[in-house]
């Protein structure tokens, strides 16, 4: 259950800032919530409506328990209305239809929610239907507008919201999220080494696609140590045919570069540093083959084969290209 107290630790500057709001009563009729995807926009704006409607509030921390909280967390509020793209837009007859219901008296009480995900993806009409709402605000009544690109709206919408940014979650902030997530620590250390996303670490956690990617990362890594002639049969017979577009194989590339930055940290004896902790007795047997110099050096061939998947050099030629140079 997300709390301001578990927020604080992740958004601290947005979380400071809703909460000082709530303490002092000076709640804004408008709040754009801007950034990248994952960061918890929506989850603060639940959470607010929260402490918003909660009957039974600890200082700024709903109860959790109370009616209105449950209903919440289960999205059945009447006076918490959320508004998500249809299709790839939000129309102007789902803004008609919000601003139908606020004219209606509270079910409950006077005050109402109301949040807007991908705000973005409003088509101009929807747009324009907003901001005549915004235009009238009422002191019972909260909007929160949620965007990746706070800039593509209206700068008349921006100008009567409160800009909230929101951060990308830091590696450690990110790991302690996905534990709390009942994530695994050996799988919310790698999920938070390769994005900082919570959506998409979640999705791949329990994606059997990326699963199996981890095990070919692993063979690869054998095969270069123990058989190395047969590293480019390995490559076309089995990597390539799992990694079959660019976007899967840039993934593929991130995790053989998290393996070899684990060499490094284990050459410079900083465990803590190290990833792929539960194939710790692996890591040190790569060690073995390659040197400290060697495994950044292989770092460096990594990021140049990255480079060359965007500039659309082929896909087969980039990774043999890679394991021929990483065999040196």
């Amino acid at each position: 259950m997300i709390t301001w107290a578990k927020m604080g630790r992740l958004q601290p500057k947005v979380s400071k800032m809703l909460t000082n709001s709530i303490q002092k009563d000076r709640v804004a009729h408008a709040y754009l919530f801007q950034g990248s995807k994952g960061t918890g926009k929506l989850s603060v704006s639940l959470l607010f409506a929260k402490s918003f409607l909660c009957t039974n509030r600890n200082g700024v921390e709903p109860c959790q328990e109370c009616k209105n909280c449950i209903r919440i967390e289960s999205g059945n509020h009447p006076d918490v209305h959320l508004i998500q793209p249809e299709g790839q837009s939000i129309k102007k007859e789902q803004i008609l239809h919000l601003q139908k219901e606020f004219t209606y008296t509270g079910l409950e009480s006077n005050q109402k929610v109301y949040i807007i995900e991908n705000a973005e993806k409003m088509t101009t009409n929807a747009a324009n239907r907003l901001l005549k709402f915004l235009e009238e605000p009422s002191k019972e009544t909260v909007a929160m507008l949620l965007t990746e690109n706070g800039q593509s709206l209206l700068d008349t919408i921006r100008s009567r919201c409160q800009i909230l940014a929101f951060q990308p979650l830091n590696p450690e902030n990110m790991r302690q999220r996905l534990i709390e997530e009942n994530m695994t620590e050996t799988t919310a250390r790698l999920m938070s080494a390769l994005t900082n996303n919570l959506e998409e670490a979640i999705t791949l956690s329990q994606d059997e696609w990326f699963a199996n990617a981890r095990k070919l990362v692993i063979q690869l890594i054998e095969v270069l140590q123990n058989k190395p002639s047969e590293a480019l049969l390995f490559i076309n017979n089995q990597w390539m045919d799992h990694f079959k577009d660019r976007d899967a194989l840039q993934q593929g590339l991130n995790l053989l570069m998290i393996w070899f930055k684990d060499i490094v940290y284990e050459h410079v004896e900083n465990d803590a540093a190290i990833v792929f902790i539960n194939e710790k007795e692996r890591i040190q047997k790569s060690t073995y083959h390659w040197s400290k110099q060697q495994a950044t050096s292989a770092l460096t061939y990594i990021l140049e084969a990255k480079r060359k998947l965007v500039a659309n050099v082929h896909p087969t030629l980039v990774m043999e290209q890679l394991t021929l140079q990483i065999q040196r």
